[in-house]
């Protein structure tokens, strides 16, 4: 497995990581279900096997959320690194905050708790990274003013409880603005950086490059047309593919056969050849996705 260092923080992290929003979710049955519909089906047996399988497999970098599962990805990570504290030994794991199951929640009280509740159900006492979470339709005034959830993520840095700020929107529209400001140490970016996907360059990537912000990529895999390529009847979670995007897709993937080379090897390492790149967080439900992807 290749590494990078994630822009300024200097962390040395693997180009394909673990994302665990559906990690032991055996079904999703939905095309534009919110996630929170989906958190009762978390087999936890089956998501700590992924995460021992990532990590067996090469991966140094376990990405979650107090949102996903509504805590239960962040105890599974947990239980599973405490089950084999070898593979505990050969990653790091980022949560991020402001966002749960119950809401938004961007004052500095609440960032306090979400971080302590996290910090438990991890087992950890200290976090290399921590992300502010989807603040889409907030001012940024009430995420970065003071006594917010910046002050209260800088708090936790003097307290060394926290060592790296980074911001996790789901729109990049709003990621950007919180790359412009250069307090971010890192960035997750979903939705802006894939083979069918250049939205990163018109304003995430020149940031970055500015403020040395280093880039971990989500949803690389499109929810997984770009694993498997259109497959028909095929429900991508939140997501509505065009028959001129399928069409692509279709002779992306006729490429990479002609050329005896997995679709799903073409779109993670492409992501992660732009400099600013770090690595990409594909989610992977079962062991056997997360093996593939490493």
């Amino acid at each position: 497995m290749q590494s990078k260092i994630l822009g300024r923080t200097g962390l040395e992290l693997s180009i394909v990581g673990l994302g665990t929003a559906f990690s032991g979710m055996r079904t999703i049955k939905e095309s534009q279900a919110s996630y929170e519909t989906l958190v009762s089906g978390i087999d936890e047996a089956l998501g700590i096997q992924t995460v021992h399988a990532a990590i067996e497999s090469g991966c140094t970098l376990i990405d979650t959320a107090a949102l996903y599962g509504g805590g239960k990805a962040e105890e599974l990570i947990g239980r599973a690194l405490a089950e084999r504290p070898d593979l505990a030994q050969r990653c790091i794991v980022t949560t991020k905050t402001g966002r749960t199951i119950h809401g938004y929640d961007y004052s500095y009280d609440g960032v306090m708790r979400e971080v302590e509740a996290s910090l438990r159900r991890l087992r950890f006492s200290q976090l290399p990274v921590v992300y502010i979470h989807d603040p889409m339709d907030v001012p940024m005034e009430e995420v970065m003013g003071k006594g917010r959830a910046l002050s209260a993520l800088r708090k936790l840095q003097e307290q060394g409880v926290v060592r790296f700020i980074g911001t996790a929107a789901d729109d990049p529209r709003v990621n950007v603005r919180y790359i412009e400001t250069g307090e971010f140490d890192a960035a997750v970016v979903p939705r802006a950086w894939s083979l069918i996907n250049q939205f990163a360059m018109q304003g995430i990537l020149p940031a970055a490059i500015k403020h040395n912000v280093g880039l971990v990529i989500a949803t690389s895999l499109e929810r997984g047309v770009l694993a498997t390529g259109p497959q028909p009847g095929t429900v991508y979670f939140d997501r509505n593919y065009s028959a001129e995007c399928q069409a692509h897709v279709d002779k992306l993937q006729q490429l990479c056969q002609a050329h005896h080379v997995p679709l799903l090897a073409v779109a993670l390492q492409w992501v992660t050849r732009h400099p600013q790149v770090t690595t990409t967080i594909p989610g992977a439900r079962f062991p056997d996705e997360a093996r593939a992807n490493a």
